[in-house]
C-alpha cells in the first residue's frame, strides 16, 4: 500500500524534533519507535538531508553526521529551525482541541490508559489557552461497530483475556474465532483489532465494523511474540487480503479515480478510457465511488457489484420521486451511470 503524503510528512517532522532532544539513535531503534521499516528510516533521512530553508545552499539545510549513519545511527546535527516551538492561530488551535477531542473518544486511546492520559493532557492545556474558541467545538464521532464489540475488546485488552468474536471477512464470509487481542490500531477513519488468531495460528487484523459480536472467555491470552509496533497501514493491507477484487472502465474524463483512490493496477485503453482494477474491502465504498462516476462509468465486473449499484441508485431516485428506468438492471459489462 503506497504510504500517503502527509503521513510520510508527519513522520518527517517528528524525526527531527524527536533526535534533536534524544541525541543520536540507532535506525533500528528508530524504526521500532516510529512503526517502519529501517529501510523507510535511511529513506526520511536522505529526504530530510535535501530538505532546509529558502536559499537551499548546504548552510540552509538540515545536516546528519554522515559517518554516524554509515554505521546505522542517526545523529542530528543541524536541525535548521524545525524543532522551534510552533506558534498556533486561533483556527488552528480549535482545530487541534477538535482532532483531540475525536482523539479521546477513540476506541483505541480509551483501551490504553497511557495514551488517553497523554491526549487529556494536551487537550486540557490547548483548551486552556484558546478560551472561549475551543467551548464552541462539539466532536461527536460516528459510531466504528457495535458499542458492545468495542466494550468487550477493549475489556478484554484491559484484562489480558481472550476473545470469541463473530467476524465477517472482506469476502463476505462469517465465522467464528478465539484470538489474544494485542492492540487496537486506527487507520483511515476505521478500528482495527490486531490479534493472535487461534484458527489461522498467525497475526491477523479485524476490522472493529466487521465484528457481528464479541465474548470475553475467561482464559488468560498467550504470551505470542507479535510486533506490537506494526505498521498500521500494512495492518490494514493485511486485513483487506481476502476482499474481493472489482475492474472498472471509466471514460476520459473520470482521470481522477486513477489518480485519488487506491488502485491495484491501471490500464489506459486506445479509445481515451481506462480501466482500474480495485480491491474491494468495503461495499458501500465502492457503490459510491460507483455512483459519484455517473455517466462515465463505462463497465463494471463482476456483474454482482453492477447490479448493487444499479439498485442503491434506483433507491436513491426512488427518494425523491424519479422513476427507476432511468438506471436499468446493469449485467457484465454494463453500464452504471
Amino acid at each position: 500500500m503506497a504510504e500517503r503524503a502527509d503521513d510520510r510528512l508527519v513522520r518527517l517532522l517528528g524525526l527531527v524534533a524527536y533526535l534533536d532532544g534524544a541525541g543520536p539513535v540507532p535506525v533500528a531503534e528508530l524504526a521500532g519507535r516510529f512503526g517502519v521499516s529501517e529501510q523507510q528510516i535511511r529513506d526520511d533521512v536522505d529526504q530530510l538531508w535535501v530538505t532546509g530553508t529558502p536559499g537551499y545552499w548546504p548552510d540552509d539545510l538540515i545536516d546528519f553526521d554522515a559517518d554516524a549513519v554509515e554505521r546505522g545511527v542517526v545523529h542530528l546535527r543541524e536541525a535548521r529551525g524545525l524543532t522551534r516551538p510552533l506558534r498556533l492561530g486561533t483556527r488552528e488551535a480549535v482545530a487541534l482541541v477538535a482532532a483531540l477531542r475525536a482523539m479521546a473518544a477513540s476506541g483505541p486511546v480509551q483501551a490504553d490508559p497511557a495514551r488517553a492520559q497523554l491526549v487529556a493532557s494536551a487537550l486540557d492545556k490547548l483548551t486552556t489557552a484558546t478560551g472561549e474558541a475551543a467551548s464552541a467545538v462539539d466532536v461527536r464521532l460516528a459510531a466504528d461497530g457495535d458499542p458492545r464489540v468495542v466494550q468487550a475488546v477493549t475489556d478484554a485488552l484491559a484484562r489480558g483475556r481472550r476473545l470469541r468474536i463473530r467476524y465477517v471477512n472482506a469476502a463476505d464470509v462469517a465465522g467464528e474465532r478465539d484470538v489474544d487481542p494485542v492492540r487496537l490500531l486506527t487507520q483511515d477513519e476505521s478500528a482495527y483489532l490486531l490479534a493472535w488468531c487461534h484458527r489461522a495460528q498467525g497475526r491477523r487484523t479485524f476490522r472493529l465494523d466487521r465484528v457481528l459480536w464479541a465474548r470475553v472467555l475467561d482464559v488468560p491470552v498467550e504470551g505470542r511474540q507479535v510486533d506490537v509496533d506494526v505498521d498500521v497501514a500494512q495492518s490494514v493491507a493485511e486485513a483487506g487480503q481476502d476482499a474481493a477484487v472489482a475492474t472498472v472502465r471509466f471514460a476520459s474524463a473520470a482521470r481522477w479515480v486513477a489518480e485519488e483512490v487506491p488502485t491495484e493496477a491501471v490500464r489506459d485503453l486506445p479509445d481515451g478510457s481506462f480501466e482500474v482494477r480495485l480491491r474491494v474491502t468495503n461495499p458501500a465504498w465502492l457503490r459510491r465511488l460507483l455512483l459519484a462516476g455517473g455517466p462515465d462509468v463505462l463497465e463494471v465486473s463482476p456483474p454482482q457489484v453492477a447490479a448493487d449499484v444499479a439498485q442503491a441508485a434506483r433507491a436513491a431516485l426512488a427518494a425523491y420521486g424519479v422513476a427507476g428506468e432511468a438506471w436499468p438492471d446493469a449485467g457484465a459489462g454494463a453500464a452504471v451511470g
